[in-house]
């Protein structure tokens, strides 16, 4: 019997992969699925709003569980038919009990969707520029501005104090003990409340401009690299600059829209809208933009007017050397005789591979 046990042990660590972790009870989340299996009755085993109560979803072998999030329209969707629940996943998180639905839906009407645009066709273009004393400016080519979302939450920043209390308190407790796991609990739900908070606030300022606007231009950020400026990190954190973007791209295409990206090293802030002359005085502390020619605009306004112009003229832009998109480096220190190849960059002398010896030889 030992054995046996001891050869099934060591085939099952032989399947096990060595980068392979296994779930324990303090660090990884507590969660199960269920899946949604059609019943004899023709009913699904995970439903929504069952027995009068709107606010509950109905699980396979616990019944109806009340819940706190409006599922009206998800309970609309259900009843019309356009709208099938795949599997529930319930977890346990911040000492609270979720529930996520994984449904399968159809597209959406094409009342909701934007009219498809017809060949050569280069209107209608809106850029977004992103910043931090304003989230985010919408405007067109002309140099109309379609939207300002200057209000940001900034949740990061607003609860601050609280975090540094309860990562304080976390701190005086003993590792291991009931009170060091509630201050976690604690903290981690400081920390969900704040992603929420500036989730929220990006899903709805993406809703809104993609319903308004069939044709979108953001530029690309290396938001990576900016967060290697201790002095604005924290602020381009609380922005939530990637996340905006990957609503802003998956809900446009959701409505039959397009998003274009500009190109990283386009100079929308530095570039005049009016004359196309680059300012290269242009620094972080000027908020107006000022131009020889007499034109005079907010910074961010006159951005996002050249992302709007980005799509018409991103044909005749001269990408600047990146260093990392590959090829040689030219400014990185080399050792003497590096660059002195008569043969070719990366081909073989006849002297390093004996060529000419043998040669000789023969003769």
């Amino acid at each position: 019997m030992l054995g046996l046990q001891d050869r099934q042990t060591r085939g099952y660590a032989d399947r096990v992969s060595p980068f392979q972790e296994f779930k324990s009870k303090g660090k990884t989340v507590p969660s199960f699925r269920l899946r949604s299996v059609q019943a004899k009755s023709g009913r699904a085993s995970v439903r929504v709003g069952d027995h009068d109560t709107a606010r509950s979803v109905t699980l396979p072998g616990l019944g109806a569980v009340r819940v706190r999030e409006d599922t009206r329209r998800l309970r609309r969707l259900l009843a019309k038919g356009r709208a099938k629940i795949l599997y529930a996943t319930v977890s346990y998180r911040s000492r609270r009990w979720w529930i996520s639905l994984a449904t399968e839906s159809s597209d959406l009407h094409p009342a909701h969707r934007h009219q498809p645009r017809e060949d050569g066709d280069y209107q209608g273009w809106v850029g977004i520029d992103r910043g931090l004393t304003v989230f985010a400016v919408a405007a067109t080519a002309d140099g109309v501005e379609v939207a300002r979302f200057d209000t940001a939450p900034r949740p990061l920043a607003t609860g601050l104090s609280q975090e540094r209390r309860l990562a304080k308190s976390l701190s005086r407790k003993q590792k291991g003990s009931h009170n060091h796991h509630l201050a976690v609990v604690r903290l981690g739900r400081h920390h969900r409340r704040v992603a929420d908070i500036r989730r929220h606030f990006t899903h709805q300022v993406a809703n809104t401009l993609v319903k308004t606007h069939d044709r979108i231009v953001i530029e690309d950020l290396n938001v990576t690299g900016m967060l290697g400026n201790h002095r604005l990190a924290r602020a381009i954190s609380d922005a939530g600059w990637a996340g905006f973007a990957r609503l802003l791209t998956y809900k446009q295409a959701w409505r039959g829209g397009t998003v274009t990206i500009a190109d990283r090293w386009y100079p929308s802030s530095k570039r005049c809208s009016s004359c196309g002359t680059i300012s290269a005085a242009l620094s972080l502390a000027d908020r107006v933009f000022l131009c020889d020619c007499g034109f005079s605009a907010d910074r961010d306004h006159n951005a996002a007017i050249n992302l709007a112009i980005w799509p018409t003229m991103q044909q005749n832009f001269s990408r600047s050397p990146d260093p990392r998109a590959g090829g040689r480096v030219t400014k990185v220190r080399r050792r003497e005789g590096a660059d002195r190849h008569p043969w070719g960059v990366g081909e073989t002398v006849p002297e390093e591979a004996g060529t000419e010896i043998h040669a000789a030889l023969a003769v």
